[in-house]
């Protein structure tokens, strides 16, 4: 069962879509496929299973893990639609501070892969969304960090109005102030 991986404006980040098989059962496809995953360049072990739920409206991020507990994300919607956005953090790169975003949709299956070094987040744009997601690192309170959702250098089109935030996610650092160890 074949995908279809697409890297996007920062290459490393790579947008994922499976074949679907629909009939009027319902559908299948296959969401994870170490082999076709690994000629693709997404090489990784995944160690943890994430499962969110947020209503419309919900912004979640910017959220990543210091090294050496740095998580990558493969990032799927199983109910809803959100908008996901991954910010290149990494000191050095030729992206840093640049972000790339795609619509995620349980209709169309898509995925993304977001490697170490890069901040993840979403928007939520339906009434609800469940977000699955893989992960390459277990959680660490330890190494946990984040950047404002709202910096003025990101200036990501979250592609919602008011958005509906944590504390936690209220009071992150700007990009400049962030606590970040990545090196490209």
């Amino acid at each position: 069962m074949p995908f279809q991986f697409r890297k996007l404006s920062i290459p490393e980040v790579i947008l994922i879509e499976p074949a679907i098989f629909k009939d009027d059962r319902g559908f299948f496809l296959e969401s994870y496929k170490k082999s076709e995953f690994k000629v693709n360049g997404i090489l990784p072990e995944f160690v943890q299973d994430n499962h969110s739920r947020s209503s419309k409206g919900v912004l979640r991020g910017l959220h990543y893990q210091k090294a050496p507990k740095a998580q990558g994300k493969l990032v799927r919607v199983l109910n809803g639609e959100i908008f996901d956005i991954a910010v290149d953090i990494r000191i050095g790169s030729p992206t840093f501070g640049k972000w790339v975003g795609e619509v995620l949709s349980e209709e169309k299956g898509n995925m993304l892969y977001i490697p170490p070094g890069f901040a993840h987040g979403f928007s939520v744009l339906t009434d609800i969304a469940d977000i699955f997601y893989k992960v390459t690192t277990e959680y660490s309170k330890e190494h946990d960090s984040g950047i404002i959702w709202n910096d003025p250098q990101l200036n990501i089109d979250w592609k919602i109005s008011t958005p509906v935030l944590s504390e936690k996610d209220k009071k992150l650092p700007l990009l400049k102030s962030a606590d970040n160890n990545f090196k490209y």
